[in-house]
């Protein structure tokens, strides 16, 4: 493409931004009455208003960008509409707190996740203070094999009922999560670790984190960790209260 068709193009692209600061006595301006103006007089046009309006296209780029965003909001939303039984009642995912809660908090995260570490003190606090929320853990390992094996041990745990202890523990380590590390943590946090060395190597825990990670893509989450209550999907590492804020949001739907 030549340089005069690069430069129609960028020009013609910001023809809707440019044309919608003018006034009417500005648009008449731009050439003699009644007489449509010719492709080089709307390039000369806009280009000079471009030039003494540079404002326009941050604003016009601002407004780009919120419509995006909103655009983004509505589908995740849908989404999340969507895949509610994904999300809160998958008999894979572990579930801690009260069965029966009338709030249900899910959880993406991964094991080796410092921001996921960071919250997990929060998530504790928020079911030890609520006695009506439910927690559901979406296994969503991105940071490598570690973390993948860390996964398939906690899943594995579940089978024996100490999937919450051996979460927490797991989350509170500062150690890297080598083979090693996780059986020492198991057993500290009362697992029979011979019995999860054999469990963790059992084949349905791969597609569970495949589905994880479908449908984490499925709603746009990328990172962890990620807390989704009711229509609320809220990336980060939050702190107690902003938790009791969503769920005494979703409370009041």
């Amino acid at each position: 493409m030549n340089p005069g068709s690069d430069r129609l193009l960028l020009s013609l692209g910001f023809a809707l931004a440019a044309c919608t600061f003018l006034s009417p006595v500005e648009v008449r301006a731009a050439g003699p009455s009644g007489e449509p103006l010719t492709r080089q007089a709307l390039e000369q046009m806009i280009e000079q208003y471009i030039r003494t309006h540079p404002e326009v296209i941050e604003q016009s780029l601002q407004s780009l960008e919120n419509k995006r965003a909103a655009e983004e909001q509505e589908r995740q939303k849908a989404a999340l509409a969507t895949h509610q039984q994904e999300l809160l009642n998958d008999p894979a995912s572990p579930v801690s707190g009260n069965p029966a809660g009338d709030v249900t908090v899910v959880e993406f995260f991964d094991y080796r996740c410092g921001y996921c570490k960071r919250a997990a003190s929060a998530l504790t606090q928020l079911q030890q203070s609520d006695a009506r929320v439910r927690v559901v853990y979406k296994d969503f390992p991105i940071l490598g094999e570690t973390s993948e094996l860390a996964a398939k041990a906690a899943l594995a745990s579940n089978l024996q009922g100490k999937h919450r202890a051996f979460h927490e523990a797991l989350l509170a380590t500062k150690d890297d999560l080598t083979k090693e590390q996780l059986f020492r943590i198991a057993a500290e946090a009362g697992v029979d670790v011979n019995r999860l060395d054999q469990d963790m190597t059992r084949p349905e825990w791969q597609p569970i984190l495949d589905r994880n990670r479908a449908l984490a893509k499925t709603l746009g989450i990328s990172g962890t960790p990620a807390f989704i209550v009711g229509n609320d999907l809220v990336p980060g590492a939050l702190d107690l209260k902003t938790l009791q804020e969503l769920v005494a949001h979703k409370r009041k739907q």
